[in-house]
């Protein structure tokens, strides 16, 4: 086997991390992204730990119809990169991403082109293609951002995997700074007169009421849920842990953890301030007409963010998700 490495991108995945690190929201649109300093900063890494030249770097991203867009196009022009596209769904989810993946590193590994792969990625379903790529001769390093409160010492990267793998590293933090931008600071004016021409012609709206009131705010929602859930008054909650999942479970009248709920309202906020920056009025327009659903780019940017905070497992709860979509909308009313 060839004395060389293979680097292996999950692109939305590392999007996602920078993106968070330099605008606080995984929405894209907030940030932009130098990817070829971004990559030939990650080749330089790698062969600076190893000493070894690379053969390749493998980038997976998805896109409609799994079609290259103009940036695709960008990138795979950057030497040594192979583009690998998945599909994206209709509710707004990568397909394919994964098992392309898997596939090209079992692939590397069977033939024996590199000796080391580096995976940039978390999902726990790779798992089984890193093992069998060790059975093949190949060490496997995950590639990770540097999360020093983490148990695992990188952010978002599922403990099973981390296991699995030989060794876990570092993108250096420089390199992540340099490369992801902010598109604009947050403007004040520019989002409270977006909100309010919006508001301006509530006639051509469809579904916009022209009460406050329409949608209930994170804390009214907490209010009723705890009601539905204890007939007694709320008095406290206490963090315990369940000896069959590992994970926090709740002791006591509250229906859930105060702190998770005040962070997921947070998060919701967060959402919508950087998205208002970053829109015009005619989208402003678009999304009230579709209230209170959401652009899946929207949602799944909240469930994103929602995960970096508070863990994967948090963000399926369902009270959890619907804080969060009112959160968002409780920041539009209040400029409207």
């Amino acid at each position: 086997m060839p004395s060389q490495t293979a680097i292996f991108i999950d692109a939305g995945f590392l999007l996602s991390l920078g993106g968070h690190r330099a605008a606080g929201t995984t929405l894209r649109s907030a940030f932009t992204t130098h990817y070829e300093s971004l990559i030939r900063g990650i080749v330089q890494s790698v062969k600076k730990n190893t000493g070894l030249s690379n053969l390749r770097v493998y980038w997976y991203d998805a896109s409609k119809d799994g079609l290259f867009t103009e940036q695709h196009k960008r990138i795979g022009l950057i030497s040594g990169v192979k583009v690998r596209l998945g599909r994206i769904s209709y509710n707004g989810e990568q397909k394919g991403v994964d098992l392309r993946l898997a596939l090209d590193l079992v692939g590397v590994a069977r033939t024996r082109a590199a000796s080391i792969a580096y995976l940039v990625s978390g999902d726990d379903d790779l798992a089984e293609a890193v093992e069998e790529a060790q059975d093949l001769g190949m060490k496997v390093v995950l590639l990770g951002v540097n999360k020093p409160e983490s148990r695992l010492g990188v952010a978002s990267v599922a403990e099973h995997l981390a296991l699995t793998a030989d060794a876990i590293e570092t993108i250096p933090d420089q390199l992540l700074d340099s490369v992801f931008t902010r598109v604009i600071e947050w403007d004040q004016n520019h989002s409270e007169k977006s909100a309010l021409i919006a508001k301006a012609t509530p006639g051509s709206v469809r579904g916009i009421s022209d009460t406050r009131t329409s949608v209930p705010t994170p804390a009214v929602m907490a209010q009723k849920a705890v009601q539905q859930n204890s007939a007694e008054p709320m008095t406290h909650s206490e963090i315990i842990y369940s000896s069959g999942s590992g994970r926090q479970g709740y002791q006591g009248n509250a229906a859930y953890e105060q702190n998770e709920l005040a962070a997921a309202e947070e998060i919701g906020g967060r959402v919508a301030e950087s998205w208002l920056a970053v829109t015009t009025q005619a989208e402003v327009l678009d999304l009230l007409a579709d209230k209170p659903q959401l652009p899946l780019e929207i949602d799944r940017t909240l469930l994103k963010d929602c995960a970096q905070v508070l863990g994967e497992w948090t963000t399926d709860q369902q009270k959890i998700r619907r804080v969060l979509r009112s959160a968002f909308w409780d920041y539009l009313d209040r400029l409207m």
